[in-house]
């Protein structure tokens, strides 16, 4: 197995420090960003559908030092262009405190995007992460696509991010990924077995009006629109980027193993014992995504090979222990099984809860995200 590349978009908030709420600037930060770092890339720092978010954008990586290192990078231009404008950055699936309404960025694609869908996109500014791998070529991601998917709850239950929302407690580990599911083309995918019929349920979400074009299909993974990458989509914003990393080490594995299964003849397939797998229904997909978002890894999760409940972070162990090959191949195991170490003891919205309970006030968890958030590069 080859390394492949990996590389990570993440969204931020712009957070007001004196009120704690969520602030709708991006363009005024955006002309500070052009104007003091003439010599960034622009596409490493951009827009996103509502004023009070920013996109951070890493190139692609084989070293996860180097994509820890330009995740920091586009933290720290972030912070110090929304610093020009008084505000601060902020990495959380959800703004804590309740705010203003949101404002869309001034940008055809979106403003057709709020007509078309209407309260559905109106609560939709919370804030993910995408990882992207390279695929080989369109097949291959399909065949990786159907593959990777019952083991995304999982990566979801690793970076829930977001329990808080409009100044309350939702009980959710990941509020955001209840919100982010209204959009019409927003989940899990059944296997699509092949590049033409996932071409075809595309076309046919598009032609029914659940996605205005290829970047609204907001599938947990799909063939990203332009990129030779595998995109998933699942996962809320870590607050930590070294969760951020564990991620991208994870998901890039489930890549490669699912890569190097689906170029196996059926004879070896067999002998892999793919033939076994659990098939997953779309209802239980479902399911095993909402336990994630409920518990994160408090609880139990649906187990990716059985579908039956088993200690999250048992299921979480058996990930590491199924993409292992690849992990070890690209130096990565020791990375991530202390990461899932990390992770297990408490990490997203158990560090949410925690500043709750320390400071009385959900102003207080705002005041840990922001520090945390920014904490990497000063």
């Amino acid at each position: 197995m080859s390394v492949r590349t990996v590389g990570v978009e993440e969204e931020l908030f712009l957070v007001d420090p004196e009120t704690r709420t969520s602030s709708p600037r991006s363009p005024e930060v955006l002309k500070h960003f052009a104007r003091n770092e003439p010599e960034a890339d622009p596409d490493d720092l951009g827009a996103e559908l509502f004023k009070h978010q920013l996109e951070t954008r890493t190139p692609p990586h084989r070293s996860l030092e180097d994509l820890r290192a330009d995740l920091v990078r586009g933290r720290r231009l972030a912070a110090e262009s929304a610093a020009s404008a008084g505000l601060v950055t902020m990495a959380s699936g959800t703004v804590p405190t309740a705010g203003p309404d949101p404002r869309v960025t001034a940008d055809d694609r979106y403003r057709d995007m709020l007509g078309r869908f209407g309260e559905t996109a109106r609560p939709q500014g919370t804030c993910g992460m995408h990882v992207h791998t390279w695929v080989a070529s369109p097949e291959e991601g399909v065949a990786v696509i159907d593959q990777v998917v019952p083991w995304l709850p999982v990566v979801l239950a690793t970076t829930a991010n977001s329990p808080f929302y409009q100044g309350h407690d939702t009980s959710y580990a990941s509020w955001r990924s209840q919100v982010w599911a209204q959009w019409p083309s927003a989940g899990p995918t059944e296997p699509f077995g092949d590049l033409e019929t996932y071409r075809r349920v595309s076309a046919s979400m598009r032609a029914s009006g659940a996605a205005r074009d290829d970047g609204m299909l907001y599938f947990d993974a799909r063939l990203a629109a332009d990129h030779p990458t595998v995109e998933v989509r699942i996962s809320d914003v870590c607050t930590d980027p070294d969760n951020a990393v564990l991620v991208a080490a994870l998901v890039r594995a489930l890549v490669t193993r699912a890569a190097a299964r689906a170029a196996a003849d059926d004879e070896e397939r067999t002998a892999a014992g793919r033939s076994a797998d659990y098939v997953w229904r779309a209802e239980l997909l479902r399911a095993a995504q909402w336990r994630a978002a409920r518990y994160a890894l408090a609880d139990r999760l649906l187990d990716p090979e059985t579908g039956e409940p088993a200690k999250a972070t048992d299921v979480l162990g058996r990930l590491v222990e199924v993409v292992r090959e690849p992990l070890e191949e690209a130096g990565d195991l020791e990375l991530v099984e202390e990461g899932v170490r990390r992770v297990s003891s408490g990490a997203g919205a158990a560090r949410q809860r925690a500043a709750f309970e320390r400071t009385g006030e959900v102003e207080g968890v705002v005041d840990d995200l922001v520090e945390r958030t920014n904490a990497v590069w000063r």
